[in-house]
């Protein structure tokens, strides 16, 4: 069954947020998808977000089988009438999917001092089990590059499980390095 990866409107939260739950879940939290929807909504609604949805292709009213990656998300500087989030993106519009997720990546904007340009960081990525070894997670994750090279951004960065090798061996398959220069830090509060 094939696929298709859109850019995540508020009207697929209902779809987004069981993904979600679930990945908080995979990383050992509890269940609770009604915080995991207003989580969602509240990002979205203020543009400090960008979601990557995979569907089954099936799913789209109307379209045939097969695999593809819908360039939705493509930048819309200067469009009249549509409020612009970070970066001057805004959200697009489309017909509704009212199917089956497969996957998501969530997406947050930042700035580099250095290069002075902005830095999108991929926080999450998630396929659901069903779903994996199809193709989802490099769909997803070629859709976040895109998007940041649609954006001027000097580049991505995200962090995984020392653990988790399955996805350490596909970002370097994409040609991500692993940071080996700085140390991070994290202070709790």
């Amino acid at each position: 069954m094939g696929f298709e990866v859109l850019r995540a409107g508020m009207e697929d939260i209902e779809i987004v947020a069981p993904l979600f739950d679930a990945y908080l879940q995979f990383y050992k939290l509890p269940s609770n998808e009604e915080a995991a929807r207003r989580y969602l909504h509240a990002r979205l609604l203020k543009s400090e977000a960008v979601i990557f949805l995979a569907i089954d292709s099936g799913a789209a009213a109307g379209e045939a089988g097969g695999t593809a990656v819908n360039k939705s998300h493509e930048v819309t500087k200067g469009r009249e009438k549509e409020p612009a989030g970070w970066f001057g993106f805004a959200p697009r519009r489309r017909r509704h999917y009212a199917g089956r997720g497969l996957g998501f990546t969530l997406l947050y904007p930042a700035w580099s001092s250095l290069s002075m340009r902005p830095w999108w960081i991929l926080n999450d990525l998630y396929v659901a089990p069903e779903a994996r070894k199809r193709g989802v997670a490099k769909a997803l994750m070629e859709c976040a590059q895109r998007l940041a090279e649609e954006t001027s951004a000097s580049g991505l960065g995200l962090e995984t499980a020392k653990d988790n090798f399955a996805a350490q061996k596909l970002y370097e398959q994409l040609g991500w390095k692993r940071e080996e220069q700085f140390y991070r830090y994290e202070l709790q509060v």
